[in-house]
Parts: C-alpha cells; sequence; structure tokens
C-alpha cells in the first residue's frame, strides 16, 4: 500500500504557490432589459367625502387626547400625517417606467442590483397588483406597480436572480389590514 504526501507527491512545476499570480479576467456584459412596462409609481384609490370625514374625526380624537397628556407637539404629527395621507389620496400618481434587466431592477432609470436584493413575491395593495422586493439596503422593501398579464413572465424571469418566497404577514401587517377594513370605502 502506497502512501499519499502532498508535499513529495507534487511536481513543482505544477504548483501554483511557486508561479506567479495569474491575471483573473472578468468579463463585462452588457445591460439587457428582460422586461419593460409601464405603471403609475405607487398604488392609488381615490376616496369619498366619507372616507375623509371619519379619518378627520379620528385624527381630531387622538389628537384631542394627545394635546391632554402631552402638549402640541404629537397633535402637530398628526396633523402632517393627516395632511400627508390627504394628499397622497387626492393627487394621481405619475406614470414611470420599470425594467427588469440582467444587472437589476431599474425604476425611472435608477438601478438596484441584484446583489443588494434578497427574495421577492407578489402582494396586493389597493386593489393593484404589486411586486415586493426585500432588499439589503434602506428601506429594506421595494414595491412596484404590475400589470397582471406580466406577473408569471416577471416570476420566470426574476427567479433566475434572486428566490420567491412568500413570506407571511407581521403582526403590523395584519393590524393595518383589519384597521383599513373597519375605515368607510374599504371592504
Amino acid at each position: 500500500m502506497r502512501v499519499m504526501d502532498p508535499a513529495k507527491d507534487q511536481n513543482p512545476q505544477d504548483s501554483t504557490l511557486n508561479n506567479e499570480p495569474q491575471a483573473v479576467v472578468i468579463r463585462r456584459e452588457p445591460e439587457k432589459d428582460l422586461v419593460v412596462w409601464t405603471a403609475p409609481a405607487r398604488p392609488f384609490k381615490r376616496r369619498d367625502k366619507q372616507f375623509f370625514v371619519t379619518t378627520f374625526a379620528m385624527a381630531g380624537i387622538v389628537g384631542l387626547i394627545l394635546f391632554i397628556a402631552e402638549g402640541a407637539m404629537p397633535v402637530l404629527l398628526i396633523i402632517s400625517l393627516v395632511f400627508l395621507y390627504y394628499v397622497l389620496s387626492t393627487v394621481e400618481p405619475e406614470k414611470v417606467e420599470y425594467k427588469i434587466t440582467n444587472k437589476g431592477v431599474k425604476i425611472a432609470e435608477k438601478r438596484t442590483d441584484w446583489q443588494n436584493l434578497t427574495r421577492f413575491f407578489f402582494s396586493n395593495r389597493l386593489g393593484n397588483d404589486v411586486i415586493v422586493f426585500e432588499s439589503i439596503t434602506i428601506p429594506g422593501r421595494i414595491e412596484i406597480l404590475i400589470n397582471p398579464e406580466i406577473r408569471e413572465n416577471l416570476k420566470k424571469e426574476i427567479s433566475a436572480y434572486i428566490p420567491y418566497e412568500e413570506i407571511p404577514a407581521s403582526g403590523f401587517d395584519k393590524f393595518t389590514d383589519w384597521f383599513s377594513k373597519k375605515l368607510p370605502g374599504n371592504s
């Protein structure tokens, strides 16, 4: 039986330790569009007067309680958030071009590379189909409106780069869904 000794069995000319470092050639691949579509920049649902009356009344009650307990600063925060919500609910979003490329996801010509995205799944926001990417950078999620007819094509193309993984709703997501169903105009 022969005993193997790597130090004695190796030919010194074949060793990479004795040779000069070899250059590594990296071939740059040009960016190629895989899926392109145009959709609104954010989910949008037009609200009626009853919805805003209820929202303003609830914000007023919470604001009054916080004014008595904490003072004016929390009330100013609530007023600013209600105003922001009102503006986002009345002004329709602009149309944006979205692209899935071999390098990443482009939203209005700003690319997020695949190495910054961990997984994706589909969801529904305000009656619109949405693709959700989880990212390692802030804000942690990218939500993009999609056309329902390109959903399977998106799933096939993106699955080559990051995994498709449906995640369960968090406690906060469950609470906001429950609360939104209690408001008028949401069923």
